[in-house]
């Protein structure tokens, strides 16, 4: 077999070809070889970069100086008359509301036509009340309407301007100091609606640069006052303390990382929780915030008269010192039955809202007649809150053990929160599908809603709205006998087909914060 050879380059190229292309390649590698004529070296000492930088320059300055060109607009040709008029015509809008279910448009709304206390008429029938923050019934404060009285023919219905202009009067003033006497502080600052008073608070010492932690099952009024600060907003579990360590460490871990600069912190819970009706566990707060350098904003709207010694609240109820929780905010419209709220602490703390607070600056205060009420119900409670408040106490014992012996219901917050006036029952086991309004005769729509609002929690650390489960959320109050308090057993009936537990028109009216007793 014949041997191959794989042939040179040159045999197929003719000699002068071969020589041209060494004659090319020699004379690249002497122009650019180091210490030739193109090397970047002799480039350089030859002050050829000079011409290149002056190249550049001009390029520069050119487009410095040039003029703008503004993309030239498109012109056209203004609508007429008609043509608008024809668009609004055809302009449908979506409706704010959707259309209401059969079974929601065939249930009239309640209608209360009478109040005395925790007896009210509604509908024409005589019923006890379980949907009323009224705790202690200074609502049909006999002085107070006698106060009122003469208030309203002394400085007439309302102050008509803001506090820091024209609205402020001396009762406004002698009621501010007598919250900061009662409430153990240096000094209080009245707000006219009690659901901005929170939602003032909070955006007044923080901001975007600040941090907010907070349990996850806060009221809205809290939620909105966060949501206006523009801070970062950190949620625990709530009443969850190994949660929250668990957040506070990771923090102080990030700030150790990246070295942050300092800025202000903040704890924020309620002291009965209107979501659930349980009390935040304050006295292992204050150990947490004290360790990892918090501020503690507690709103007391809930427990305010209600918990405590004196009625100071949570905070008295855990033996917690009064200046012990920077910030202190509360509803006058709950226990005490009046209108406003108020921020109580440190004076630099309350002269810091009279410039800051929104809902102080730029809300009317509050009509004179009502500091005069509310000083009046200061007055009972300090004479008459200690048997009312054990009066309370023992009917919210006696509603809870009656409510825990119902099947299939399941009081939150067990014995923690036995001193609470606000309980909340929950189905269990929980049904599998979600309840509509229109399920069954009566059936158990009250457990989705409680007469002065919906039940559904909400949550951060989940969709904004929860779906409206099962649950009911009634109030108790002192003077609730206990033979008003609806049974420990279901009625017998049609069982719902979802849940064990039996539906008749009698429950759903207790269910929706109503118990009619004829």
């Amino acid at each position: 077999m014949a041997s191959h050879t794989v042939p040179a380059v040159g045999e197929f190229l003719p000699r002068d070809a071969l020589a041209w292309v060494e004659e090319i390649i020699s004379t690249a590698w002497t122009t650019f070889k180091p210490g030739g004529r193109l090397h970047p070296q002799t480039f350089i000492e030859s002050k050829g970069h000079l011409v290149v930088e002056a190249i550049l320059l001009a390029l520069i300055s050119y487009l410095l100086f040039q003029g703008r060109q503004k993309p030239q607009r498109r012109k056209e040709r203004p609508l007429s008359k008609e043509e608008v008029d024809e668009l609004c015509e055809e302009w449908q809008p979506e409706p704010l509301v959707g259309k209401l279910t059969a079974a929601q448009a065939a249930r009239p709304p309640h209608v209360i036509t009478s109040v005395s206390g925790y007896s009210v008429e509604v509908d024409g029938k005589p019923a006890t009340s379980f949907a009323s923050t009224d705790f202690l019934g200074f609502s049909n404060l006999e002085q107070g309407r006698q106060v009122c009285e003469e208030a309203i023919h002394k400085y007439g219905v309302g102050a008509c301007g803001p506090r820091g202009f024209y609205g402020t009067m001396d009762v406004h003033l002698e009621l501010e100091a007598e919250i900061a006497r009662f409430m153990g502080a240096e000094e209080a600052i009245l707000y006219s609606y009690d659901i901005a008073t929170i939602s003032s608070i909070i955006p007044a010492f923080a901001n975007a640069k600040d941090l907010i932690v907070c349990d996850e099952a806060v009221n809205y009024s809290i939620q909105t006052g966060c949501s206006l600060s523009r801070a970062r907003l950190l949620t625990f579990k709530h009443s969850d303390l190994a949660d929250l360590q668990r957040v506070l460490e990771k923090v102080a871990a990030e700030d150790k990382r990246s070295r942050k600069p300092l800025n202000r912190r903040f704890i924020v819970v309620e002291g009965i929780y209107a979501s659930l009706g349980d009390m935040a566990p304050l006295k292992e707060l204050m150990a947490l915030k004290e360790k990892f350098k918090y501020r503690l904003i507690v709103d007391e709207s809930l427990s305010l008269g209600v918990l405590g010694q004196h009625g100071r609240g949570a905070a008295e109820h855990f033996g917690i010192p009064p200046t012990a929780v920077e910030i202190v905010g509360a509803s006058l419209g709950t226990a005490l039955a009046c209108i406003g709220g108020f921020c109580s602490g440190n004076r630099e703390m309350v002269d810091h809202q009279r410039l800051s607070g929104l809902g102080y600056c730029f809300s009317a205060s509050s009509p004179p007649y009502t500091a005069k009420v509310t000083l009046e119900t200061f007055r009972a409670l300090r004479e008459e809150g200690p048997g009312l408040r054990e009066r309370l106490a023992a009917n919210a014992a006696a509603f809870r053990a009656l409510a825990a012996g119902v099947p299939g219901l399941r009081v939150v917050g067990g014995e923690a929160a036995a001193a609470s006036p606000v309980v909340h029952l929950q189905l269990d086991p929980a049904p599998a599908t979600v309840w509509s309004h229109g399920d069954g005769e009566g059936g158990w729509r009250g457990l989705c809603h409680w007469v002065g609002g919906g039940s559904a929690v909400r949550s951060w650390q989940r969709e904004s709205h929860r779906a409206c489960l099962p649950r009911v959320k009634p109030y108790l109050a002192h003077p609730i006998s206990r033979r008003r308090l609806p049974p420990c057993t279901p009625p017998t009936s049609r069982p719902h087909p979802l849940h064990p537990l039996h539906s008749t028109r009698r429950a759903t009216c207790c269910w929706r914060g109503w118990w009619r007793t004829s």
